[in-house]
């Protein structure tokens, strides 16, 4: 075969070739085209599963949210009158305390008082007593009179100095009485700022 037959085929099989290609090529834009609406249609698809999940995700989130946020409420709620019920008991034993110490309070006073009424008799009757030794041995021990008398003088400053004795005690005992009232009234007050607090 000669050149010219080679070129002349080859010029064929060219012009061949040009005569499918436009037909092959709109046939790939075609498929190029569908597979492009395919695409969008897929992600578009795909975008909405996404926003679909996201919401789902989002409504559940809230849900989650709102029953942790009850949770959290009854819990401070619970607390909240558990801490009540507690100062509330505290309140009572503190008043049933303070009632227990005036209780006492009251009766370490009547014992006092009785204690200085028994005491007032004692020297009233140990005054009768002198009286009548004095006034029946006046005649009869005269000569001893002066000596009784400063016996009797020593005596009645022992019963002084027992009577002081006895007065700073119970003067003591009224002080630590008072210093404890005093701390329960400042417990108390205490309590109450602190519960006003927490109002």
């Amino acid at each position: 075969m000669t050149v010219e037959e080679r070129l002349y085929k080859l010029e064929g099989i060219v012009e061949g070739v040009m005569a499918v290609l436009p037909d092959r090529v709109s046939a790939l834009e075609a498929r190029m085209d569908l597979l492009r609406q395919e695409v969008k249609a897929e992600m578009a698809s795909l975008r909405q599963e996404v926003r679909a999940e996201i919401s789902g995700l989002r409504q559940e989130m809230e849900e989650k949210f709102n029953g942790l946020r009850q949770e959290v409420k009854a819990e401070i709620s619970g607390l909240r009158q558990e801490m009540e019920e507690r100062f509330n008991g505290l309140r009572q034993e503190v008043r049933a305390e303070i009632a227990g110490l005036r209780q006492e309070m009251d009766g370490l006073r009547q014992e006092v008082r009785a204690e200085i009424a028994g005491l007032r008799q004692g020297m009233d009757g140990l005054r009768q007593e002198m009286r009548a030794e004095m006034a029946g041995f006046r005649q009869e021990v005269e000569e001893k009179f002066n000596g009784l008398r400063q016996e009797m003088r020593a005596e009645i400053a022992g019963l002084r100095q027992e009577m002081a004795g006895l007065r700073q005690e119970m003067k003591a005992e009224i002080n630590t009485a008072f210093n404890k009232a005093m701390l329960y009234f400042t417990g108390i007050a205490v309590v109450l700022g602190i519960l006003t607090l927490l109002r």
